[in-house]
């Protein structure tokens, strides 16, 4: 929490300082209040989201271990989701909750105004949890076939950090790519989304259409991650196991 906030500092007083040298004092739709709050959202979601989860799958994989898990009575997926959201119950008290205070502390952060945006915002870091956990999966999963998953990991921190609107608001790309994140990738769902319900970047009903498809995205996502561990308990020899 410490160190999500420090970097909420500099992270903070760079975006403010691209603000200042803006038309308007705005960058990319985003005034001042506003980008202060989706930065601060940002670094709690950081940790609730989990983008930078252990790879304790990889690591099972490699040494054998994930053989107990084949052998119990749960799809492995069902039961690493299960724990996962255990997790996050914890991680949204802790991670999330505090970073925005001390935000709230040092800067104006902007309050939402709609009512129907706070239960719209627990819903979307529920569904940006669930997506992230499904495509951690995915990562992690590789080692069924490679055993060492350290290169597929390292490609995913750097795309999720880029381009799931944790670095910076995705708005500040050009507009064709930003739509073909959204459309072809379930990148901007993990942190863009749930950061621009809460600061209220549009309205009401087209929030509800983007949580609508964190769902969406959700559903697609486990299916790959269950079809994935499918395909490896028939195809794949554990390695130690």
């Amino acid at each position: 929490m410490f160190t999500n906030s420090v970097f909420g500092f500099l992270r903070c007083f760079v975006l403010l300082a691209v603000a200042g040298g803006a038309a308007g004092g705005a960058a990319a739709g985003y005034p001042r209040d506003r980008l202060a709050t989706y930065v601060w959202i940002g670094q709690g979601l950081l940790g609730t989201v989990n983008i930078w989860s252990p790879p304790e799958l990889a690591e099972r994989i490699r040494t054998g271990d994930v053989v107990a898990d084949l052998l119990r009575p749960v799809n492995p997926v069902m039961a690493y989701l299960a724990a996962d959201l255990g997790r996050f119950g914890y991680a949204a008290v802790t991670r999330l909750v505090i970073p925005i205070a001390v935000g709230a502390v040092a800067f104006d952060l902007y309050a939402p105004a709609h009512p129907v945006t706070y239960p719209l915002f627990v819903g979307s870091v529920l569904c940006a949890t669930v997506v992230c956990f499904a495509c951690r999966y995915l990562v992690n999963a590789t080692a069924y076939w490679l055993l060492d998953s350290r290169g597929p990991q390292i490609g995913w921190v750097a795309v999720s950090s880029a381009l799931s609107g944790m670095a910076f608001p995705l708005a500040f790309l050009p507009a064709p790519l930003t739509t073909a994140l959204y459309l072809a990738t379930p990148l901007p769902y993990l942190i863009q989304v749930p950061a621009d319900v809460l600061v209220e970047r549009h309205p009401p009903a087209t929030m509800a259409a983007m949580v609508a498809g964190q769902v969406a995205w959700a559903a697609v996502m486990l299916a790959a991650a269950r079809l994935v561990q499918r395909r490896a308990e028939r195809r794949v020899v554990i390695q130690g196991g």
